[in-house]
């Protein structure tokens, strides 16, 4: 049997290859896709199956794609009409040489949420593993807000009949196998390990040691965070997303270009570390440090603005156009031919941010000149791990939408957990006109590591 588990990086997505003796599945494609060709290949399959296991909100689809370069058959959830594939329905089962996939229905994340029980034919009846998609990862449970408040109840009842009616009830030894892993927006606090099984949830997700009334209660009063993007990433996943080019790779653009462009409304999107930025950067470029394009990306631009990206040197940032592509932002119109260092040796416009240590950031506190000090983190370690006395806390992501909480009349300082949401909220807030703006490098941790007051 071959199993294969392709993480994407930044996006905390799992998609999956199995199959065994010439035929193969995969479960929930990226969009860059030739992977999971290169690997059948390499293992002499071909993917006969391309399943989804619901519509995913987070990242564009690999389905079609993927079906136009091998003919495989995609099958989805038969409770929302795709404009693709095919319904798959409670009980339908596909046989890939000696194993056995079972569609189950688990609907809770989604209405049309399914869930895939592998077994080896040899074996009888008993269950293998389970692909879960977004209605239990490790040590955590899926978001159930997509719908609406309104629709909240319905929708945490649903997936709590779907964990404990359907799945856990295949066995304590079932490996589950989940479409995300720690630091997806798509769950709340999940854990740190590729895989689980149904037995150590239930033993150790305090979740799932909740009655179904509690369990409705905390999942109602959940408020995950929700990028705008998520809107176009499910109309995109429903009707079927462009097909991505054979050579994906933008244009390298000079600074006269990159100029031209963002004079035509363009916005630079700078890779750089929060120092380098802070240092200097092309006026108006908004801060995300590479890792963190798939979290941030989402939050600070439309799809309609045509985008370039800005490093130091490097003129293939290969792992950030990936990030562009599998959000959606096709209009990634290019790369700085040369990154920064070609901007300024070309005399192009340089605007800076403040930077202050932690120590300095206690100087200010204790002085006299009043500022405004915004905490940037999650609300979970805003409140869990504490903050500065005196600060405000308003979300990275949230900041474009907010600007009337941050008064324009003050010098404003930025913090988070270690300096990069600091660095992409100043970023924003420059872009907004703010003129007096400062990220405290190291954030939170270098607070803590300093022994400076905090409170719950």
């Amino acid at each position: 049997m071959l199993f294969e588990r392709i993480v994407s990086e930044g996006l905390a997505h799992n998609s999956y290859l199995i199959g065994s003796g010439s035929d193969a599945a995969v479960i929930d494609p990226r969009r860059d896709c030739g992977i999971y060709c290169t690997l059948a290949r390499k293992n002499g399959m071909t993917i006969r199956h391309i399943f989804e296991t619901h519509r995913n909100e987070d990242y564009v689809s690999g389905a079609p794609g993927l079906a136009g370069r091998c003919g495989a058959a995609i099958w989805h959830g038969a409770a929302l009409p795709f404009a693709y594939g095919n319904p798959a329905r409670e009980g339908d089962r596909f046989t890939l040489g000696g194993i056995e996939i079972e569609v189950i229905e688990t609907p809770g994340h989604t209405g049309e949420s399914i869930s895939l029980v592998v077994r080896e034919t040899s074996s009888g009846d008993t269950p293998l593993m389970i692909f879960s998609g977004d209605t239990l990862f490790a040590g955590a449970i899926a978001r159930t807000d997509f719908f609406g408040r309104e629709r909240d109840a319905e929708m945490a009842g649903l997936l709590y009949a779907s964990i404990t009616e359907k799945i856990l009830p295949l066995g304590d030894g079932v490996i589950l196998c989940p479409a995300h892993g720690a630091g997806s927006v798509c769950g709340e606090n999940i854990a740190d390990r590729p895989f689980t099984t149904a037995g150590y949830e239930k033993a150790t997700n305090p979740l799932l040691r909740m009655g179904r009334e509690a369990f409705v209660r905390q999942r109602v009063a959940a408020r995950p965070y929700t990028p705008p993007y998520f809107r176009r990433m499910e109309v995109l996943n429903r009707d079927g997303a462009p097909l991505l080019p054979q050579n994906p790779a933008p244009p390298l653009l000079g600074p006269g270009e990159t100029t031209a462009l963002l004079a035509a409304g363009g916005i630079a999107i700078d890779i750089r570390s929060p120092t380098a930025f802070a240092a200097g950067h092309i006026p108006g470029s908004i801060s995300i440090w590479e890792n963190g394009l798939a979290g941030f990306l989402g939050w600070a631009v439309d799809y309609a603005a045509p985008l370039v990206i800005v490093d130091d040197v490097s003129s293939t940032p290969c792992r950030a156009v990936r990030s562009f592509l599998r959000l959606g932002f096709d209009n990634l119109a290019g790369i700085l031919a040369g990154g920064f260092p070609a901007w300024a040796k070309a005399a192009g416009p340089v605007g800076t941010i403040g930077t202050c240590t932690v120590r300095q950031l206690k100087d200010r506190l204790d002085g006299e000149e009043p500022f405004f000090l915004l905490d940037v983190r999650d609300i979970r370690h805003w409140q869990d791990g504490g903050h500065i006395p005196g600060a405000h806390h308003l979300y990275a992501g949230e900041v474009p939408t907010r600007l009337s909480g941050i008064p324009e009349t003050l010098p404003v300082v930025t913090i988070c957990d270690a300096g990069f949401k600091g660095s992409f909220a100043a970023s924003l807030l420059a872009r907004a006109g703010y003129n007096d703006v400062t990220n405290v490098l190291g954030g939170m941790t270098a607070w803590y590591a300093a022994g400076l007051p905090a409170v719950r």
